[in-house]
């Protein structure tokens, strides 16, 4: 199967005066396992079922390989969908459900035959072909549509939020047999989600958007480490902001007065804004917290605070802290016997420098 690239050029949707898209500007690589991530109203289930062909877009290309199929309808792309709830027919087998697509093509018995085994194998319910939908799991049926998808060997995949009907540990094994399938295939891949942790677990890449407008693309590790603005810092995993005047600048560092909290002296990264006002944001899990009284790391920037609450969540510990007018959220790894600081405690919290961006107020 060829590898195929997706390319949105300026595409911009209108419902009446409704912008839906904004100038949209995505380029998937041929194989490649691309996410589009945001809010609800975002526009991105918009945008994937524009790239099905069931929206038509009012300005812009839409090019597939290199050819624009802006106007080419949907049952002539060759592009594949599975949609949230699964969209199989309850009347048919597992069978008929997946050799659907080739009957209509009209293909011949045995290749119909063949192609739907080889399918039914590759999503392993070879052993549940004349089951019907009803007879089958949450997690087989979302594997019957995807065999029904796979079997007309589409150039794109098309994914539509098709985990969330899943509870949680199905929906994690579901991710992991969802990317060894796009990669055994090869098949350039677009999934639509609005959980983070999907999307960074799967996408070699992915897009924000928010309002009909990209924020960023990049690699999850990108997104999450050098977000560029507020918005994505926010979506893409929970972030502590300290807002502040810019009280002093230099080439290397910037003195940031925060208030209630004092001035913060950080290091000054190329990227940060040539703003009057900035936003320090760091993540939990790159927080010290250390008692008080404790002897604290030079390396880091300490905040004295007050714990207001936590939150046993297994593999760590998360802390809501009171410092000065502003709460943090500090994670701290659990190993057993660690004892955890309790509600009311005097804290220092850590704040390591090279882990915060400087980010618009």
């Amino acid at each position: 199967m060829k590898k195929v690239s997706v390319e949105c050029r300026n595409i911009r949707l209108s419902y009446g005066k409704t912008e839906v898209l904004k100038d949209v500007n995505i380029n998937i690589e041929p194989g490649e396992f691309f996410a589009l991530l945001g809010p609800s109203g975002s526009g991105k289930s918009t945008l994937l079922r524009l790239i099905a062909g069931f929206n038509r877009h009012n300005a812009g290309q839409l090019l597939v390989d290199g050819k624009d199929i802006s106007t080419t309808p949907p049952w002539d792309r060759n592009i594949g969908m599975v949609f949230q709830n699964y969209a199989l027919w309850p009347h048919m087998t597992v069978w008929d459900n997946v050799a659907f697509g080739l009957v209509e093509r009209k293909l011949p018995r045995a290749e119909i035959r063949a192609k739907v085994e080889a399918a039914l194998d590759l999503v392993g319910l070879s052993q549940y072909a004349k089951r019907r939908p009803n007879q089958l799991s949450g997690g087989q049926q979302q594997r019957v549509a995807l065999a029904r998808t796979i079997v007309i060997e589409p150039q794109v995949l098309l994914l539509d939020e098709p985990l969330s009907n899943l509870d949680k540990k199905l929906r994690v094994q579901m991710r992991q047999d969802l990317l060894s399938l796009q990669r055994r295939l090869g098949i350039t891949t677009i999934f639509v989600t609005h959980d983070q942790e999907e999307a960074m677990t799967t996408a070699d890449r992915m897009a924000v958007l928010d309002h009909g407008v990209v924020q960023q693309i990049g690699a999850p590790s990108t997104l999450f480490d050098y977000p560029v603005n507020r918005f994505v810092a926010n979506f893409v995993g929970t972030m502590n902001v300290l807002e502040g005047e810019v009280r002093e600048r230099t080439s290397g560092s910037v003195v940031l007065a925060v208030e209630g909290v004092g001035d913060l002296h950080l290091p000054l990264s190329g990227e940060a804004p040539s703003a009057s006002r900035l936003a320090a944001s760091f993540r939990p899990h790159t927080v010290q917290i250390e008692m008080a009284d404790g002897l604290g790391d030079a390396r880091y920037v300490w905040l004295p605070g007050i714990v207001e609450s936590s939150e046993f969540l297994g593999e760590f510990t998360r802390y809501q802290v009171q410092i000065g007018e502003q709460r943090l959220t500090a994670d701290q790894s659990h190993l057993a016997g660690l004892s955890p600081f309790p509600v009311g405690a005097p804290v220092s919290i850590g704040l390591e420098p090279t882990q915060v961006r400087l980010l618009a107020a």
